[in-house]
């Protein structure tokens, strides 16, 4: 039999990584109601607190590229459970809003900055040139992956035992994802003397990066606001992120809870979700290598607003079906996007400046999660209901599908 190219594995440990990190940030849609309940928090200022780690872990990424180039791959992942580790021990200690902002908000928002923004990217081009795309599609589903394992299991335990027992398994799971990270993952394939996957030659010694990270992620920020496509990339994205782990991510469950719904069938209507997602942005991943990424986006985003305009009568009609029928929909275009935003960047900006770039765009993508997170709890406190939260995300949707279609076709890949 063949031997299994270690880029395979890499690609297996970084899916499971990316599972833990990308569970532990969903997570707090499981948490805002017994934190409500527990301590006497009210809503704005709980969404606040998980606003603000959607908008540092999206600001985070670029800076995160740049630690990267610095101090390498294996490093800046260890570093970043441990303080994923950190964040969740600390929760169990937490007695004010302040805490709340400082530990789910600073703490948890940096580290999964480095998993859920530029991992997928700086993965998929140190260890893969053929499939290129398939893998940061199959990376990115692995957020989607994490809600599908774990959601239902945290709001039963948050339901039949305390929010403490679900925060207990997934720290015990950051400790475990530690080790497996410790044991397995490298750096560059010339590090176990391979080339990467679908390249015969081995590549040259990488010479680390002696800049200071800051100045070179700023650097390329300024590079990028002077190019059309970097603007219309991360307009879109912003939207992206506003209609996704801002909104979905975040107020979902207690959209449902307000119709009556279990929040455990809310969160397995969210995990569902999470099936179609881990199919559809695989999928994505696949297409990206094959046709013009701008069209793929254009219907991802048309769709997607289609969807989210359809929630509130789905949620409305009180029928089950029609939710599962929102959940299929939505779910197989979750975060399909990120695929073709990635190949647009790398066609753009070339391989070498590629994840950078794409962090900047990650960072406009959750300043919009940033905004959905806390505005729905606005919206929710004036007018008693998320409606107008979902209606308006669905609109903000059409304009991202026509954004993409301002990009100028590339001719062909820039190596720079």
């Amino acid at each position: 039999m063949r031997r299994i190219h270690y880029s395979w594995i890499i690609l297996a440990v970084t899916f499971l990584a990316i599972i833990v990190a990308g569970i532990i940030r969903s997570s707090a849609g499981v948490f805002i109601d017994p934190f409500e309940t527990d301590f006497g928090w009210d809503r704005p200022a709980i969404s606040f607190a998980f606003a603000v780690s959607l908008f540092l872990y999206g600001f985070s990424g670029p800076f995160m590229a740049a630690f990267v180039e610095k101090f390498g791959l294996k490093r800046m992942m260890m570093g970043s459970m441990t303080l994923l580790a950190i964040g969740l021990a600390f929760t169990f200690v937490m007695k004010s809003e302040w805490q709340l902002i400082l530990i789910w908000g600073v703490v948890i928002g940096i580290g999964s900055g480095l998993f859920l923004t530029v991992l997928s990217t700086q993965v998929a081009n140190r260890w893969f040139v053929k499939r290129r795309g398939l893998a940061v599609g199959m990376l990115t589903a692995a957020t989607a992956t994490g809600q599908l394992i774990l959601l239902p299991v945290l709001a039963a335990l948050v339901e039949k035992h305390s929010w403490q027992a679900a925060i207990l398994l997934i720290f015990i799971l950051s400790i475990v994802m530690l080790g497996i990270m410790g044991l397995f993952m490298r750096n560059y394939p010339r590090d176990i003397n391979l080339p990467p996957y679908g390249q015969e030659e081995m590549e040259q010694e990488v010479v680390h990066s002696s800049g200071n990270p800051f100045k070179v992620a700023i650097a390329a920020l300024f590079e990028g606001l002077r190019v059309k496509e970097f603007w219309l990339l991360a307009g879109s994205f912003f939207i992206c992120g506003l209609s996704t782990s801002g909104l979905i991510g975040t107020h979902f469950i207690s959209y449902c809870i307000s119709f009556g719904i279990p929040v455990v069938t809310a969160a397995a209507m969210l995990s569902f979700m999470g099936i179609f997602d881990l199919i559809g942005t695989t999928l994505s991943g696949w297409l990206s290598d094959r046709f013009d990424n701008r069209w793929l986006l254009f219907w991802y985003y048309s769709l997607r607003g289609v969807s989210l305009l359809f929630l509130p009568f789905a949620l409305d009609s009180g029928s089950y079906g029609w939710l599962m029928v929102f959940a299929i929909f939505y779910g197989l275009d979750w975060i399909a996007t990120v695929p073709p935003t990635v190949g647009l960047t790398r066609q753009r900006f070339g391989i070498q400046k590629s994840a950078m770039m794409y962090g900047w765009m990650v960072a406009a993508h959750q300043v919009g999660a940033g905004v959905a997170a806390y505005s729905g709890g606005v919206i929710y406190n004036v007018f008693g209901s998320y409606m107008w939260a979902f209606l308006l995300a669905g609109g903000f949707c059409g304009f991202a599908s026509l954004f993409v279609l301002l990009i100028k076709k590339q001719p062909k890949l820039v190596v720079n």
